[in-house]
């Protein structure tokens, strides 16, 4: 017989083809995500069933747009067990799709059983409609129907698999078009079976006396796309829910990293040391055992900082904070406090010597061995060691107590270990009691200026003075600047001291003129961390100016081995000073490491002898003699004045006078004095002349 299409149904029937296939792959991405075995299995059955109606429908919709010139209908038994083979199918392609390995042998394995599934439902669904006699299929366009199952399914399978990461580039553009290439397949496959269908001259329908074929065909397509729809629905929503509660997860994720590892070497932070300090210490007196708090900081880590800049610096540590884990054990715990301030928490330890013997093996370690780090500098810490029970019983302690082993370890040379000692408690007492007082000194006012007389070499006539600070506080009373300033510089503040002592230094001068005294050349100290300030030279300026002083009673001292420490910068410092009409005087002569070449190129106006040259005028004779001898004749031909410190003798004074020695300053010849006494000491200057 004759037979004919409605192309609207057709077209319906590939869109619902289309859509299913969409279906199919995006429920595979979304089942492929899920981790929970059983929820897995219930998207499956849930995807299964969806899935397996919309193909179903897609062949019933084609079904119904096809007619002959009989009245036509369906058994419903045997069309619901079309249905069946229909969804059965579909679970068997979202159970192989959905596998972590899809291997080739599977993915045949299964392609071949979903073809041969969909193509039983196929025939089921056209054996539904009872024709008498019953329907011919032609054997090669039956062949090829059913090569176009099992191709079509294998091909869908592997697509399904291939595209179900969400996370994947243009994803839902590619499952388009996949689902597409599955539509004309699925189409193609159920007009091929029709092609293979012959029905002959006079046959009937039996199924004919059913339901309206419009109306049915309205209703399950109606029914078909609500199913689709929804259940894209449900499975992108999941999706979005999964999404949020993963982002979720790895959002308190990174808190709890935050919380208790260093963001930038990955080491546990001071909070997750503490913890672990505490679990060390209930374990340890539980089974009276030994352990060891190794506190150390890099030596030159600030000068790598300020010069290179914080990039390196961060490079610096992290290849250190590397490096340091692979000088201890594996049980150890490696932890990063802040700065360059790294612990070693040591646990079961049989004797002292094992925390020496760790501390001197991370010491051998960081000096010879070979990194495949890349980082080019080479970096010391200086070691403090804790030992519990005998040096602390708290968290607290024990840190603080390694801390002022390792201050000692600074002290005693740097690169090296130090033992905690009672006596170092009470330097590290000390130590906080000057940071404690610095922190209000310049506000309160316990800052005063000292200034010593320089003398001329040729008689008794005044040169100058250099001004020197002290501070004076309530409790700890006076102090030196060898006690704070170290600690001044360690935290900083030795910045705005210094602008204190510059801006103080001018107000002497300027009352000093105002008295009808002469006019005195002051030096002041410069120290290493204030010539890392970028706007140095600018600020002095500032000061002096707004002080109404000339730049020419300033001049400014720096220390040698700072000068050398990096002489490029210091030259194009120098040079900034000279500029702006300051003299620049080399402090601590000869205990550094010279350069001709650079002392040259310094071009200062004196070069300070330091007191101990000075004293070895009387403790070495000849030799010594020769040593400072050669230091004047040197400065004098780069054509600088020579200032001789320490002098406290006159057989030392008597000797510098005969080696032409332009300036002098110690004891001998005048104590440093209050800005009062110094005024009066001026004031008797002038009545004497």
């Amino acid at each position: 017989m004759q037979s004919s299409y409605n192309f609207w149904l057709v077209g319906i029937s590939f869109v619902v083809a289309t859509l299913a296939s969409y279906t199919a792959l995006d429920l595979t991405g979304r089942i492929y995500l899920l981790a929970s075995a059983r929820l897995r299995h219930a998207w499956r059955l849930g995807g299964a069933a969806a899935l397996g109606v919309g193909i179903w429908s897609m062949h019933f919709i084609a079904m119904l747009a096809f007619s002959l010139p009989i009245p036509l209908g369906y058994d419903f038994a045997t069309t619901a067990y079309s249905l069946g083979l229909a969804i059965g199918a579909s679970y068997l392609a979202l159970h192989v799709a959905t596998h972590e390995a899809l291997t080739a042998p599977r993915l045949l394995a299964g392609g071949t059983l979903m073809g041969v599934g969909i193509a039983a439902m196929h025939y089921t669904g056209m054996a539904a409609m009872q024709m008498t006699p019953g329907i011919d299929y032609r054997p090669s366009w039956f062949a090829v129907s059913l090569v176009i199952a099992i191709g079509a399914s294998t091909a869908a399978l592997w697509l399904a698999h291939t595209l179900s990461n969400d996370d994947a580039r243009n994803v839902l553009r590619k499952r388009l078009i996949a689902a597409l290439v599955m539509g004309v397949a699925i189409s193609g496959m159920h007009y091929a079976g029709m092609a293979a269908a012959d029905f002959p001259v006079g046959a009937l329908c039996g199924a004919a006396k059913g339901v309206n074929a419009e109306w049915l065909a309205t209703s399950v397509i109606l029914f078909t796309f609500a199913i689709l729809i929804v259940t894209l629905m449900l499975s992108r929503f999941d999706a979005r829910t999964t999404f949020l509660v993963g982002a979720v997860s790895n959002l308190n994720g990174q808190i709890v990293r935050l919380a208790t590892l260093d963001t930038l070497t990955g080491l546990p932070n001071r909070a997750t040391l503490t913890e672990r300090i505490e679990r060390a210490i209930h374990s340890s007196r539980r089974q009276r055992s030994l352990f060891a708090i190794l506190f150390m900081d890099l030596d030159g880590f600030k000068t790598i900082n300020d010069s290179l800049g914080h990039s390196v610096g961060d490079e610096v540590l992290s290849a250190f904070a590397q490096r340091l884990l692979l000088c201890v054990r594996s049980s150890d715990t490696v932890a990063r406090l802040g700065g360059d301030e790294f612990v070693v928490l040591s646990e079961n330890l049989g004797s002292r010597e094992d925390a020496g013997a760790l501390a001197q093996g991370v010491l051998d370690r960081m000096r010879s061995g070979m990194w495949t780090d890349s980082q080019p500098l080479q970096v010391m810490p200086s070691i403090g060691i804790a030992l519990y029970p005998y040096d602390g019983d708290t968290v607290e302690i024990l840190l603080k107590n390694a801390d002022a082993a390792m201050y000692e370890a600074k002290r005693a040379g740097r690169s090296t270990y130090r033992f905690f000692e009672r006596s170092m408690s009470e330097a590290a007492t000390r130590t906080l009691q000057i940071q404690n007082a610095l922190h209000d000194a310049l506000a309160a006012g316990h800052f005063t200026l000292h200034f010593q007389p320089k003398f001329h070499g040729n008689g008794n006539s005044l040169a100058g003075a250099e001004a020197l600070i002290r501070l004076h506080h309530p409790q700890l009373g006076t102090l030196t600047p060898l006690e704070f300033i170290p600690i001044a510089e360690r935290s900083g503040q030795i910045v705005q001291i210094g602008y204190w002592v510059v801006r103080e230094t001018c107000r002497q001068i300027r009352r000093w003129i105002e008295q009808g005294l002469p006019s005195m050349k002051v030096a002041v100290n410069l120290s290493p961390r204030q010539l890392l300030q970028p706007n140095l030279v600018a600020t002095m300026l500032q000061i002096v100016t707004d002080a109404g002083v000339q730049c020419e009673q300033i001049m400014f001292e720096i220390t040698e081995t700072v000068a050398m420490h990096d002489a490029p910068r210091t030259i194009e410092m120098i040079r900034e000073f000279q500029a702006s009409g300051f003299e620049i005087a080399i402090d601590d002569f000869g205990t550094g490491y010279s350069s001709l070449a650079y002392l040259q190129r310094f071009r200062v106006k004196q070069l300070k002898i330091d007191r101990f040259f000075t004293n070895g005028l009387d403790e070495h004779g000849a030799e010594g003699s020769a040593i400072v001898s050669a230091i004047i004749a040197l400065a004098h031909s780069l054509e600088m004045d020579v200032v001789a410190e320490g002098v406290e003798t006159e057989s030392q004074l008597d000797m510098l006078r005969s080696m032409m020695c332009d300036e002098m300053q110690g004891f001998l010849l005048g104590k440093p004095l209050s800005a009062d006494d110094f005024s009066e000491m001026l004031r008797g200057r002038m009545l004497t002349t």
